[in-house]
C-alpha cells in the first residue's frame, strides 16, 4: 500500500511561525495524511494532501457518539540534519489497543509508521531546531457514518496532522503545581481509561478548569472507586521518589500506558535505580512528605517529556516537593530522553527511527 500513497502538494505554502514562540498545538504544517475505511474495502485510498478542513455530514457519528481515538508522538532534527522519530511502533501498537476498545478496525502498524515517515518527509522543513522544540505528530481515527443509531460505524478516516511545538507547559522543565482531584472521577477499571480516546479528556476538563482557577497547572486523578489511590495527571503518568526508590502507579486498566512512562522505567533500570510499579495511596505520599522522605515527583508524557512537580494540593494540604525545585533525577531523565530523541545521546535501546 505504501507505493499507493498519492501525494498532492499545496500550491500555497504557509509562512512558518517564529520558533521561539511556538507554544503547543497552535500551528499546523502544509499537508496531512488521510486514509479511508469501509467494511467492504478495508483501509484504502492513502494520500497526502494540503492541510485543510474536513467536509462532513452533520449526522456523522463521531460528533454524536465519540467513537474516536488519537495518538501523539514527535519528530526531531539532529545537529547533522537527520530526522528522528521516537518509538513510533509503540504509539501505533497503542492505536490498535485503543481501536479494539472503541470497536474501530485495526490498522497495519508498519504501514502506519511508513505513512508518518512519508508525511514528515513532505513537511520536513517545518521541523523546528531551537532547543526544546520538535514536530508534534497527531494521528487520529474518527467514525464517519452519517447515522444517528448507536452502533459502531462502518466507515472511518485515519488522519495524521503535524504541528511545530515548544514546551507543553509554560513552566517548561521548571516544576508545576498540581491539584489532587477528589470530587470528580475520570475513569474506572473496565472503562476506557487505558484507551487514548477523546472521551477521557472531555471527562477531565471540569476538574482541570477548577484547578486552574485555584492556581494549579494540572490535576492528579485518584482511583474512581475509593478515591484513595493515585492514577495519573491529566496529560502525564506520574512518578515519586521516596528514600531513593522510584514509585509509579501500576497499570490496572484505568490509566494510559504511556510511551514516555515506559521509556523512563527502562532508563531508570539501566541506571540501576530502584523502580517499583504498584498501588500508591495519596496518604502514603502525604506521610512521606511529613517524614521528610519524599524527595522528588515528576510527570512523564510525549507532550512535556518530563515535568517536575513542585507542589501538590491534597484536601487543602499543600505538599511542597524538593523546595519547589527541579529534582536531580527528573533532570537526569529529561536529559537522557531528550538527548536520545535529538541524537545527542547514544541510543542504546534502539528507540529512534530515522526518516529517510
Amino acid at each position: 500500500m505504501l507505493n499507493q500513497i498519492k501525494i498532492e502538494r499545496t500550491a500555497s505554502p504557509k509562512s512558518k511561525p517564529n520558533q521561539s514562540n511556538l507554544g503547543f498545538g497552535k500551528y499546523f504544517t502544509d499537508h496531512m495524511f488521510v486514509m479511508e475505511y469501509s467494511t467492504e474495502k478495508g483501509w484504502y485510498d492513502p494520500k497526502i494532501i494540503p492541510y485543510g478542513p474536513l467536509h462532513m455530514d452533520p449526522s456523522t457519528m463521531v460528533f454524536h457518539y465519540g467513537q474516536a481515538i488519537f495518538e501523539g508522538l514527535k519528530a526531531y532534527k539532529t545537529a547533522d540534519g537527520k530526522v528522528l522519530l521516537f518509538r513510533p511502533s509503540k504509539n501505533m501498537e497503542r492505536v490498535n489497543i485503543s481501536n479494539d476498545r472503541l470497536c474501530i478496525p485495526q490498522i497495519d502498524v508498519p504501514f502506519a509508521i511508513e505513512a508518518i515517515k512519508a508525511l514528515v518527509k513532505v513537511d520536513e522543513d517545518w521541523i523546528p531546531t531551537e532547543e526544546g522544540t520538535s514536530l508534534y505528530i497527531r494521528p487520529f481515527i474518527i467514525s464517519t457514518d452519517p447515522n444517528l443509531g448507536v452502533r459502531p460505524s462502518n466507515t472511518y478516516k485515519f488522519i495524521i496532522i503535524l504541528s511545530p511545538v515548544g514546551a507543553y507547559y509554560p513552566e517548561g522543565i521548571n516544576p508545576v503545581k498540581i491539584y489532587v482531584e477528589d470530587k470528580y472521577v475520570r475513569a474506572v477499571k473496565g472503562g476506557i481509561g487505558y484507551a487514548k480516546t477523546p472521551g477521557n479528556y472531555a471527562a477531565s476538563l471540569r476538574a482541570q478548569m477548577d484547578a486552574k482557577e485555584k492556581g494549579y497547572t494540572q490535576v492528579l486523578w485518584l482511583d474512581g472507586v475509593e478515591k484513595k489511590y493515585i492514577e495519573e495527571v491529566g496529560t502525564m503518568n506520574v512518578f515519586f521518589k521516596i528514600k531513593g526508590e522510584v514509585l509509579t502507579p501500576s497499570l490496572a486498566g484505568s490509566i494510559l500506558a504511556g510511551i514516555t512512562r515506559d521509556s523512563t522505567i527502562e532508563l531508570l533500570k539501566s541506571w540501576n535505580v530502584k523502580i517499583n510499579e504498584r498501588k500508591i495511596s495519596m496518604k502514603e505520599i502525604y506521610d512521606a512528605h511529613a517524614a521528610g522522605t519524599l524527595e522528588e515527583a515528576f510527570g512523564t508524557g510525549t507532550a512535556a517529556v518530563i515535568s517536575p512537580i513542585g507542589e501538590l494540593n491534597w484536601d487543602g494540604n499543600k505538599i511542597t516537593i524538593n523546595n519547589g525545585k527541579t529534582g536531580e533525577l527528573a533532570q537526569r531523565v529529561y536529559n537522557g530522553i531528550t538527548g536520545i530523541q535529538s541524537g545527542e545521546v547514544e541510543d542504546k535501546f534502539g528507540w529512534t527511527v530515522e526518516v529517510k
